[in-house]
């Protein structure tokens, strides 16, 4: 099906239930008490619906009900709620003042104030200089979260996040690695990364990967919006995942925060927050060390995490902000297995040379302006000084014992700069209103990207030995620039009081560059050179194109919204695939450019409050997709490549109920029962390739079934968390083999399910958490290695517990 006529189908199908009820508009704005100053970021909610709207930086906060009479909540953060009930016909416009909240707070007045927290799952159609209407939108926050933060668990985590295939090999959670709707979760490399609205990855273009995950602890929400979300923050598949950090707690000048971690495999961690607000200046930053031996030999980490925050207000509608983050670790790689030495023991190790080190360096500037109540303007600068070094002894036999000699190594150093200005304004068009959003964007890297002979040692020693092994094959050096400027556009508009259009585009100028040389070097069968060449190799790809894509929101009630969108994608080939040797496989010298489109319909809300639900479905269209495929040479020789695999179209139904049993039994105020169903069921196949075998074979990373479940029980301060995840066999080849490679890199992932159990205490300043992860000691693996920290199969964690104790003072 074609782009235009999958719009026209979903326009056709909402437009098909439009009908008209009377709407109410209510606006007002919120002070504190004591100083009269306009409070930013207060959240008003309906107390069936959830949240309705935020104030912005002057307190003005505007939202719209079908319903007579309204019982609103107004929370801010370290402010007493309030709640305020109006009949929207009579009282159109509010003047709310919050109180601070005391320090003398008793156990059962901080009861008392959680429970009248929502939980906030989706955005409002405008949020700050951003437009989310009609687009699958998913907001985890992160401080209801019972997972375990010390090691950034993304199987707990990202619990409620239908249809998210997660490698789940890293037990110190150095790295996020999470895909879905066939999408590589490899480093999160196909959705668009953001820290507080801006870039974090290595490079957006030309090495889209994401080394550096923030601490959990520190983090106030993750957003991730899907669907149509390539059209404002760039032209991937998968959409935007962002980091939302926390706010400096605006009534103490000095607020800490420490919490210590011990666990299974030496685990330790410290995290410790500094946050405070005086004056015109507010601060938030945060240190977050960690170190364990891991849960398979070879296999130690140690890491550093520092992120500051500082906050300006210039006046009451400008405020200046700068951010800094630094990260750095090393790892221990105990390398790939084959299937066999998977069955003979998963948790073996036959690499002891294997390290591999990240310096990660980010800093930001931001202004945001409000020109008046219904225009804002943000500008973000931003930048990232980072490198990557991955030593080790590589074969595509795995199970071939180390010789001891010298070792691979590629570094890559990332030098990125670029800027984000985004204007919008709300305004009325036939009596009708509507919010119009304008941005641009420019980004601008250097990298460098180089591979040759390391040391024999065993230590993490990350200079080259070029010199000392001149006969060493894969040598290469390259310089790769890439520039990019973007144009970036979307309008809501009300066609009723119910339904809105959104339609939007993004113009992109891409130049991808690659300049370098790399050695060919042949030898005899005792390793004496025969033949070495010095190949200088200069290319440069220049192209620009416009995405469209089309919204549609339809809210019959308060509490219901039927939404839709589609949006074209595009995905460029990266220079750094090209330039690296990898002998786990090889790569098509054609290797060109994905492209193709998105799509979601649902329908989601809140039923009285028993039940929160998300379902819907979706449909995701590749061109020329790139993956893998098993190639017989002209020596019969059987390799892996990497190239353009084919045509692909994957399809599935995803939801999300998350039953309030509480209410629904009608329980005592101090106790608390939610269920959750986590529930996507996807298929897949590939409809159209020039290579052989391929057509009408399934499509890589998509399990059948991906099933997450649990129930979290609360009495007073005390909860605990059970929570069971499924995941069907799936595959990891376009050949859809099932039979493992020699490397490893190859074959099926076979179905695993895993229970996690956690639980929490807090008594006044102090709070204990305790679980343990994958309690019924599955053993099992969620991913094949390409490269590093392989190749072949690396193994998921075993049962293992840990234990927080949080202290505030």
């Amino acid at each position: 099906m074609k782009l235009k006529d999958f719009s026209v189908l979903i326009f056709l199908c909402l437009c098909s239930v439009i009908g008209w009820s009377q709407t109410y508009q209510v606006e007002g704005h919120v002070y504190d008490k004591a100083s009269q100053k306009p409070l930013k970021s207060v959240n008003v909610y309906d107390r069936e619906k959830g949240i309705l709207a935020q104030t912005n930086a002057s307190g003005y906060f505007k939202l719209e009900t079908l319903k007579e009479e309204l019982n609103l909540v107004f929370y801010g953060l370290q402010y007493q709620i309030l709640e305020k009930t109006i009949k929207p016909s009579e009282t159109s416009s509010l003047s709310i003042e919050l109180e601070a909240l005391s320090e003398e707070l008793s156990e059962v007045q901080i009861i008392a104030q959680k429970e009248k927290v929502f939980a906030l799952n989706r955005l409002n159609d405008v949020v700050g200089t951003a437009i989310y209407a009609g687009k699958k939108t998913e907001v985890i926050q992160v401080d209801q979260s019972m997972a375990n933060l010390a090691t950034n668990n993304a199987r707990q985590i990202y619990s409620q996040i239908a249809g998210l295939n997660i490698f789940q090999n890293d037990d110190g959670g150095l790295q996020l690695n999470i895909g879905g709707r066939g999408l590589n979760p490899n480093r999160t490399a196909n959705f668009n990364t953001r820290q507080n609205g801006y870039d974090i990855s290595a490079d957006v273009l030309g090495y889209p990967e994401s080394y550096y995950t923030p601490a959990s602890a520190g983090l106030q929400q993750i957003q991730i919006i899907r669907g149509a979300a390539s059209l404002q923050y760039g032209t991937q598949f998968g959409g935007l995942v962002n980091f939302i950090m926390k706010e400096p707690n605006p009534n103490k000048s000095l607020e800490v925060i420490t919490r210590n971690t011990a666990g299974s495999f030496g685990l330790y961690t410290n995290f410790t927050s500094l946050s405070g607000t005086k004056n015109d200046w507010s601060y938030y930053t945060y240190i977050n060390y960690k170190r364990g031996d891991g849960f398979r030999p070879n296999s130690e980490y140690e890491s550093i995490n520092m992120f500051s925050h500082v906050g300006y207000e210039l006046s009451e509608k400008t405020k200046l902000t700068g951010e800094v983050t630094y990260m750095n670790y090393l790892s221990q790689q105990a390398g790939g297995l084959t299937n066999q030495m998977f069955a003979e023991d998963p948790y073996q190790s036959n690499r002891a040379r294997n390290w591999f080190e990240v310096d990660w360096l980010l800093y930001n500037i931001k202004l945001a302006h409000e020109f008046t109540e219904k225009t804002n303007f943000t500008f973000n600068f931003f930048g990232l000084n980072a490198k990557r070094s991955a030593l080790g002894f590589r074969t595509n036999r795995v199970n071939q014992i180390d010789p001891n000699s010298e070792r691979d190594l590629i570094v890559g150093d990332f030098n990125n700069f670029g800027f984000e200005a985004r204007l919008l304004s709300e305004y009325e068009l036939l009596d009708k209103d509507a919010t119009f959003l304008i941005g641009t964007k420019f980004y601008n890297s250097n990298n460098q990207e180089q591979q040759g002979a390391g040391s024999d040692g065993f230590g993490p020693d990350f200079s080259f030995r070029n010199d000392e092994y001149p006969g060493y094959p894969n040598q290469s050096e390259f310089d790769l620039p890439n520039t990019n400027v973007a144009v970036f556009g979307e309008n809501i508009f009300y066609v009723s009081e119910r339904f809105s259009v959104t339609p939007g585009f993004r113009f992109e100028y891409i130049k991808t560059e690659s300049d370098g040389f790399f050695r060919r070097i042949n030898t005899d069968a005792a390793g004496n050179v025969i033949d070495d060449q010095t190949i200088q190799d200069q290319r440069s790809f220049e192209r620009s194109f416009l995405l469209l894509g089309l919204g549609l929101s339809y809210k019959p009630y308060d509490d219901v919204e039927m939404y839709a969108n589609i949006s074209e994608n595009y995905r460029s080939v990266t220079f750094s695939d090209i330039n690296i040797s990898n002998p786990a496989f090889a790569v098509d010298p054609d290797i060109t450019d994905e492209e193709g489109f998105t799509a979601d319909l649902g329908l989601r809300g809140n039923f009285n409050d028993f039940v929160s639900y998300d379902a819907g479905v979706f449909a995701l269209s590749y061109q020329g997709r790139i993956g893998f495929i098993q190639k017989v040479l002209e020596d019969n020789r059987i390799i892996s490549e990497r190239g353009n695999v084919g045509d692909a179209i994957i399809y599935g139904v995803e939801s999300l109920f998350d039953f309030n049993v509480k209410k629904i039994l009608n329980l005592d105020p101090v106790y608390d029962l939610n269920v959750f169903v986590n529930t996507s069921v996807i298929n897949s196949e590939y409809t159209n390739s020039q290579r052989p075998g391929i057509e009408g074979n399934r499509v890589e990373f998509v399990p059948d079934l991906n099933l997450k479940t649990g129930f979290k029980f609360a009495y007073k301060n005390f909860a605990v968390n059970i929570q069971y995840s499924y995941l069907s066999e799936q595959f990891t080849d376009a050949t859809n083999s099932v039979e493992a490679s020699l490397s490893g890199v190859i074959g099926e992932i076979p179905q695993y399910d895993i229970l996690d159990f956690s639980l929490s205490y807090r008594y006044r300043n102090f709070k204990l958490e305790s679980g343990v992860n994958n309690l019924l000691g599955e053993e099992y693996f969620t991913r094949r290695a390409t490269g590093y920290p392989g190749p072949g199969i690396i193994p998921s964690a075993p049962r293992n517990w840990y234990a927080t104790l949080e202290i505030e003072f």
